[in-house]
């Protein structure tokens, strides 16, 4: 939900618990409070990134970036959240030609854990683009290192093979 249909949500609760309190039913407004707190805690642990993340794979980054300004602080966010949050961002800032915030974005992003490792292994790939672009040739033998033990795709795997002869040529 993002944080308009939350407050819809919680206004519509809000009328029935008045009701249920003018109507002494004491059992349905533990679940309205109840219904009400989950809504207030999910819109500060949870966010918008589920939504931001269906948006970003459908490519559309406008959305993805409107849906992500909405979280006003994601240092409140869950891991598991915060580190979708973090992916994104960085890819927005890519896309923007903002290679310092895409590379704080994914720093970020590589110091939060990963259901699985390709995720955390586009991190790592995406921070040695970046290394590779500021020519800090000295970071990206360590980003291949740590994204080669991790158990990536055959994509993945091509894309480091052609960062490691890009570098190769650079060195």
């Amino acid at each position: 939900m993002n944080t308009r249909s939350r407050m819809i949500v919680i206004g519509i609760a809000l009328t029935f618990l008045l009701y249920a309190i003018y109507e002494r039913h004491y059992n349905i407004i533990i679940y309205i409070i109840g219904l009400i707190g989950y809504v207030i805690w999910s819109h500060y642990r949870e966010g918008t990134v589920f939504l931001a993340t269906q948006a970003f794979h459908k490519q559309d980054y406008e959305k993805t970036k409107a849906l992500l300004a909405e979280i006003k602080d994601p240092d409140k966010l869950r891991k598991r959240r915060r580190n979708y949050y973090e992916f994104m961002m960085g890819n927005i800032a890519l896309k923007e030609e903002r290679v310092d915030d895409a590379e704080y974005h994914f720093q970020l992003a590589s110091r939060l854990p990963w259901k699985r490792d390709a995720e955390k292994g586009f991190v790592l790939i995406n921070l040695a683009n970046i290394s590779l672009r500021k020519r800090n040739y000295d970071r990206v033998p360590v980003y291949i290192e740590r994204a080669s033990r991790l158990k990536l795709t055959e994509r993945q795997k091509a894309i480091i093979e052609k960062i490691e002869k890009e570098l190769n040529k650079q060195t």
